[in-house]
């Protein structure tokens, strides 16, 4: 094993192939570790006693573990189970099938531009080093296209094959907020004053935004942007808009409803 190889900090959730069961406990791999061994110990399997170690995992089974303890002279990682919150968890398995599915995409990449390992590699970490994650950088260029990955100098080629298959693979998440709004007025001209209302309130910048008619006096609107604040920012400004427009006299306010998300992966 090579002691170049880079290790997890304690603390750290960690992906884990299973490859021995002892009566003390599990040896793993990490899964993102180039699989570096650990050992999960049976007194951090669980709270209360485990009777047999044979019914927590199998050989080859995935485990998400937290990292207790690395001993990086010796390169052993000792790992807990029982300490992993379900938060976690679900967090850690989203992240590592987004992982999964990125570099599944890049292979593909690879293959279209006929590159070999290391010219693949150093595409791989120019996207990593300047979005974050390989999956955020797919994602992006999913949603904006090729140009979007030009932070990352790519040449255009590989800016361009990366933006295409992207866009083939992966849908970009949209999120969506609503609210249930009360408009009235007592003026000769109250609806068509509440009509040139609500269209100026839907001009809000960043964001789609839908008013539509739900039974006088109210009316539904629905604002749909890339990012869940920005959405919420959007229709704080439409509100606002709405009861700037309102007259003195008139009636005005609003319900918000559940927010939503759909598209992109998990």
């Amino acid at each position: 094993m090579s002691a170049d190889r880079p290790l997890p900090d304690p603390g750290e959730v960690v992906v884990c192939t299973v490859r021995e069961i002892t009566s003390h406990g599990i040896y793993v791999n990490l899964d993102q570790y180039d699989g570096t061994n650990g050992f999960l110990h049976v007194s951090e399997i669980s709270t209360g006693w485990v009777r047999n170690i044979d019914r927590v995992a199998k050989v080859s089974q995935k485990l998400i573990l937290k990292v207790i303890r690395v001993n990086r002279s010796r390169r052993e990682i000792d790992l807990s189970l029982r300490q992993v919150t379900n938060e976690e968890r679900r967090a850690k398995v989203i992240e590592w099938k987004r992982e999964e599915r990125a570099l599944a995409i890049i292979d593909t990449v690879k293959k279209k531009l006929g590159i070999d390992d290391a010219a693949e590699r150093a595409l791989r970490l120019k996207l990593e080093g300047e979005f974050g994650t390989l999956y955020g950088a797919l994602e992006t260029a999913a949603r904006k296209g090729a140009e979007a990955l030009s932070p990352a100098a790519l040449s255009e080629k590989e800016a361009k094959a990366v933006a295409e298959i992207a866009e083939e693979k992966i849908i970009p998440p949209r999120y969506e907020v609503g609210a249930l709004v009360e408009v009235s007025s007592r003026s000769p001209e109250g609806i068509e004053q509440v009509k040139k209302t609500l269209l100026a309130a839907a001009n809000a910048p960043s964001a789609e935004v839908h008013i539509t008619y739900a039974g006088a006096p109210h009316y539904r609107v629905r604002i749909t942007a890339d990012d869940y604040k920005q959405a919420e920012k959007a229709m704080d400004v439409v509100l606002e808009k709405i009861k700037d427009g309102v007259g003195k006299h008139d009636a005005y306010s609003f319900k918000r409803e559940i927010s939503r998300k759909y598209g992109g992966s998990s």
